[in-house]
C-alpha cells in the first residue's frame, strides 16, 4: 500500500535547514512531491541540491523532475556514462564533472533564456559554459518531484531510473546566481532563500519507502 504523508518545514527552524530525504531502496513507488512558491514559469533558474547515491556503473538516476501534461518541462540526470545532464522539453545538454558517489555532493545548475548560457557547479566549481535552448521559457502547470521520472502526468514510473540514496537542500530561484554566491552555499553560508523552492518552508509529500532524516547543523 502506497504511504502518504504532507510535511510542512518550518521557515524559521535552522534545524530543518539540515533534513533530507533518504530514498533506501530501488522502486517505481518511492517519490516526494514539491509544492513550488511560485508557478514555474521561468525564464532562467538557478536549481541546488546537496545528493549521495551509491549508485554506479551504467544506471541512470533522476535527480529532478518537472513535467506538465504534455512534456518533461525540467529533467535533471545522472546519464549513464557518469554525465550530469538537464533537459528543458526535449534534448539535453551535457557535463562532464566528477562522478557522484556515496560522500555528499553539493550539484547546483544554472542556465539563462536570454544568452542560452548553461553550466553546473560540483562543491562550488564551475564547469565550462554551454549554450543550450535560447529564448526558451519553461511553462507553468505541471508537478515537480523527486525520486522517479515520470513519463506521464505524476505516473508511468520505472524503478531503473528510480533515485536510490540521500537529497536535501533542494532549492531554486528564477534567476541566476552569481558563482560567489553559490560558492558561499556549497561553503554553508546564508544566502538569499530560494523563491521558487525554499529548503526550509516548501512542503512536502512523501509517497511509498521515503524516509525524513533529520540532522543537526
Amino acid at each position: 500500500m502506497k504511504l502518504s504523508a504532507v510535511l510542512f518545514l518550518s521557515a524559521v527552524s535552522t534545524v530543518l535547514a539540515g533534513r533530507t530525504l533518504v530514498f533506501p531502496t530501488q522502486t517505481s513507488t518511492s517519490y516526494v512531491e514539491m509544492t513550488p512558491l511560485k508557478p514555474l514559469s521561468l525564464r532562467a533558474f538557478t536549481l541546488c541540491m546537496r545528493v549521495a547515491t551509491e549508485l554506479s556503473g551504467e544506471r541512470e538516476i533522476i535527480l529532478f523532475a518537472y513535467r506538465t501534461q504534455h512534456y518533461d518541462e525540467l529533467n535533471v540526470w545522472r546519464e549513464l556514462d557518469g554525465r550530469l545532464s538537464f533537459y528543458l522539453s526535449g534534448h539535453c545538454v551535457l557535463f562532464k564533472t566528477p562522478e557522484l558517489g556515496p560522500m555528499e555532493t553539493h550539484l547546483c545548475f544554472t542556465w539563462d533564456s536570454s544568452s542560452g548560457a548553461a553550466a553546473v557547479f560540483v562543491d562550488g566549481r564551475k564547469s565550462l559554459t554551454k549554450i543550450y535552448r535560447k529564448g526558451h521559457v519553461i511553462r507553468s502547470g505541471g508537478k515537480v518531484i523527486l525520486g522517479q521520472d515520470p513519463d506521464a502526468y505524476l505516473g508511468n514510473f520505472e524503478a531503473k531510473q528510480s533515485f536510490v540514496g540521500e537529497i536535501g537542500d533542494v532549492n531554486m530561484w528564477d534567476t541566476v546566481l552569481s558563482d560567489s554566491t553559490i560558492r558561499d552555499m556549497f561553503n554553508g553560508k546564508k544566502v538569499e532563500r530560494g523563491n521558487v523552492f525554499d529548503w526550509e518552508s516548501t512542503q512536502l509529500r512523501t509517497n511509498g519507502d521515503v524516509v525524513v532524516v533529520n540532522r543537526e547543523l
